[in-house]
């Protein structure tokens, strides 16, 4: 038996085995120096990274080349497989990025092997082991956590698209998952063997990884951590004390890619443990940043969060504590005002389910902070111009209402009723009967008792046995017929007390009005103030349809007496805000009307009464005759087959001044009914949204100009809105006035007010919390780029910054 080799003989060896790997060493010598190294366990312990880098160095050797590839495969990759992994990772990629040449390929295949072999396990299992872990230091620790998380975009940026499968994202990052599970397994293997382990590496590779955005491997990570929880306690303590090691900085990563990865609250209780009661980072993340910060997470992402602090009775205060951060945020009026819809949405279903998750007696205790946040946050919500808003007030509040139980009574709204009747005024409703009989039954209101009665009368008989009728050509008999001339329209609306005939003269106002026009105007303001404090006394069908085509009928045949007045009631006192509304209904309708050519009369100066005779009433020989001239002709190049659009006169120019102006009088003068400025904001979002279509139908008018400079100056009060639907009709209207006003007006107009405009819109594009509000307020500033780019290269742009 010889001697132990002393450190000054391992030195003497290896640089011997370094001389006979020289560039021009035989091929023998070098196998033998090869074999040397690889079997003395000193060489791997103390000059491992120096001999990797004098191979690396000499790669490029005669005798490399020499080798065999089983040889290359033991002598040299062996070389770097076996040996300590840390060192192995980091000379790899250093020589991989450092060496350009032709044997770069090689470099790539041994950081290929090492990561398909194992080593990846092998080097996070040696920093678990307190006692045979590798030489440590920050730095190293730092540099090779870089290498670990970073290895795809390393090897891309070197390779490019030469690059490797292995080192691909979507392979390399679950293959380090399953290898951060083997790290695990060992551990607790170690653990029930009495050998002290620590998780501090591995904690810092997850953690890393989740924060870099690569939280998904968690999704490989938790089946097997779930199912190894369920009846391993061992496996529950590496857990747990996995997810304590995560450094705070990286914590809210790993919870939440943690928190979607999970199939139950029972596997994240597993998993995680107490951690949100040890850790302040953990606490924060689940019980404030999860709920109320976020709102891009799927409602099972709730009800797992919400359960998993309800499963344990020393989690249970944190879910009262939750409960309590819920109810304030859901009925504070300033988030109902500033939040996007999308969060309040999120915020709402949290309450529900973590009032779902509450027991009696904690029901009881909080009776009285619900029943305030239920009638707080229900007056918040449906205070709200936002439709879905109020619908979530109004669902919310009956299933709050329903889980406290008070007194035995629950709240019930018409939810359906109220959003069924919005989308009607919207869409209107369309019969889908395949007969006339059906399209009848389905418009009246015949109670369905009717039927039950024929069955009464009829017992034991079925509808097949009789033949039905062929009534397609029946017609309704009327008692009363309609008016025919528009004085008699006038008269049944306002002293008929039959309820057929006021539906008659409703239903041909339209027509009578459009049909005589000069009659119309002998009346029109009379008809239009009948028109507009009618109400609904008889339920007729499509009520609100045909009074406002009857309105606008009037305001398009007379169109200055009819507006001027409308525009006077609009400030007037004792008018419901549903009248108002309607007001500024008919006139952006009429306004649009008047804008579009006049299909029935291109000559303003001709009426279509006044003419003899029309094109429809030629003589069918004579359309036959042309028609076969025209199959007949060869023609070696076709014309025009259309003869141009005649040119008619635009209605709405001359009268758009009428429309606008009237409505900017009074609007900071508050009413006894009305305050416009106040709390009556859906008024005044309308408001400016019509505003808004007046200023869009004026393109081209003289009158833009001062219409635009006066719409800037209305709305530039109430640009910062608390309510996002009056945000949204400013944002408009600004939209509107960049169109409608020609490109020089803009500099010369509204030179001190368009750059402090621009700052405004900026900002709004960039901070506002509406979605729409941001969308518009891009728009703006694209068509106010545009004007002024247009404006600033056009050859008078020298003369107007003189």
């Amino acid at each position: 038996m010889g001697s132990p080799t002393l450190p000054a003989d391992v030195r003497l060896e290896v640089c011997q085995c370094f001389q006979s790997l020289t560039l021009s060493a035989p091929k023998q010598d070098a196998i033998r120096a090869l074999q040397v190294l690889l079997q003395k366990a000193e060489f791997r312990r103390s000059h491992f990274t120096r001999v990797l880098q004098f191979l690396v160095k000499n790669i490029q050797a005669d005798w490399f080349h020499g080798l065999t590839a089983a040889q290359r495969s033991e002598l040299w990759d062996g070389l770097f497989l076996w040996g300590p992994p840390e060192q192995t990772l980091l000379n790899d990629l250093l020589s991989l990025f450092s060496r350009p040449g032709s044997n770069l390929d090689h470099l790539v295949s041994i950081t290929e092997k090492f990561v398909h072999s194992g080593r990846l396990a092998d080097l996070l299992w040696s920093y678990c082991l307190t006692t045979t872990s590798p030489v440590d230091s920050p730095q190293l620790r730092g540099a090779l956590l870089a290498r670990i998380v970073a290895l795809p975009d390393l090897t891309a940026n070197k390779l490019q698209h030469n690059n490797k499968l292995a080192f691909l994202p979507q392979q390399y990052y679950p293959l380090l998952a399953k290898e951060m599970l083997t790290a695990l397994d060992r551990t607790c293997r170690a653990l029930k063997d009495g050998t002290s382990c620590s998780l501090t590496f591995v904690a810092q590779t997850l953690g890393k990884l989740c924060a870099q955005g690569h939280g998904l491997l968690l999704a490989v990570m938790t089946p097997k951590l779930s199912g190894c929880t369920r009846t391993d306690m061992v496996w529950q303590r590496v857990c747990w004390k996995l997810l304590e090691n995560v450094p705070q900085r990286w914590m809210e990563s790993v919870l939440v890619g943690l928190v979607q990865a999970v199939h139950g609250p029972g596997a994240l209780g597993r998993i995680m443990g107490n951690l949100v009661l040890k850790n302040k980072t953990a606490q924060f993340v689940i019980t404030h940043k999860l709920l109320l910060l976020q709102y891009k997470y799927e409602t099972r992402t709730l009800r797992v969060v919400l359960d998993y602090l309800a499963a344990d009775k020393d989690r249970r205060p944190l879910l009262i504590q939750v409960l309590r951060c819920l109810c304030q945020a859901w009925a504070n009026p300033s988030a109902v005002k500033h939040t996007p819809l999308e969060q309040q949405l999120y915020v709402s279903k949290a309450l529900l389910l973590a009032v779902g998750l509450l027991e009696d007696a904690e029901l009881q205790e909080l009776r009285s902070e619900l029943l305030q946040c239920m009638l707080g946050g229900m007056q918040s919500h449906l205070d709200s111009n936002v439709l879905r808003i109020r619908h979530m007030g109004m669902v919310v509040g009956e299933c709050l209402s329903s889980r406290m139980n008070i007194n035995g009574t629950k709240l019930k709204f018409e939810v359906s009723v109220e959003l069924r009747r919005e989308e009607s005024r919207e869409n209107p409703p369309v019969c889908n009967g395949s007969s006339p009989n059906e399209r009848e039954m389905a418009s009246s209101n015949v109670p369905y008792a009717i039927c039950y009665k024929i069955s009464d009368i009829f017992p034991n008989c079925s509808d097949d046995e009789f033949t039905p009728y062929d009534m397609s050509e029946d017609q309704e008999l009327n008692k009363a017929s309609p008016p025919r001339y528009l004085r008699d329209c006038l008269e049944n609306l306002i002293l008929s007390e039959d309820p057929e005939r006021v539906e008659l003269s409703l239903r041909v106002a339209e027509g009578l009005v459009r049909k005589n026009v000069f009659a119309t105007k002998e009346i029109s303001v009379q008809l239009s103030k009948v028109l507009l404090h009618m109400e609904d006394k008889y339920s007729i069908n499509g009520f609100r349809g045909l009074r406002q085509a009857a309105m606008v009928a009037l305001v398009v045949s007379d169109s200055i007496p009819v507006t001027e007045f409308l525009n006077t009631e609009f400030y007037s006192l004792n008018y419901s805000l549903r009248q108002r509304l309607d007001i500024l209904e008919v006139l952006a309708v009429a306004a649009q009307e008047l804008s579009k050519p006049n299909p029935g009369n291109a000559n303003p100066s001709v009426t279509t009464d006044q003419t003899p005779y029309s094109a429809n009433d030629a003589a069918p020989w004579q359309q036959v005759v042309e028609k076969r001239i025209r199959a007949k002709t060869k023609r070696i190049s076709q014309g025009v087959s259309q003869p141009p659009a005649k040119a008619t006169v635009n209605r709405y120019a001359p009268v758009a001044g009428y429309f606008f102006f009237p409505l900017l009088r009074n609007y900071d003068k508050p009413q006894v009914t009305f305050d416009l400025l106040g709390s009556d904001h859906l008024v005044l979002g309308r408001l400016i949204h019509t505003l808004g279509i007046f200023m869009h139908l004026a393109v081209n008018a003289p009158v833009a100009t001062q219409m635009g400079r006066a719409l800037l100056d209305f709305v530039w009060a109430v640009r910062y809105h608390t309510d996002q639907m009056v945000r949204r009709s400013v944002l408009f209207a600004v939209c509107s006035v960049f169109m409608s006003m020609p490109s020089p007006n803009l500099l010369v107009d509204l030179a001190d007010q368009i750059f402090e405009t621009r700052s405004w819109l900026t900002d709004v594009a960039g901070d506002d919390v509406d979605a729409d509000c941001r969308s518009l307020a891009m728009q703006s500033l694209m068509l106010l780029d545009k004007s002024l780019k247009k404006q600033l290269q056009s050859p008078q742009a020298l003369s107007i910054e003189s």
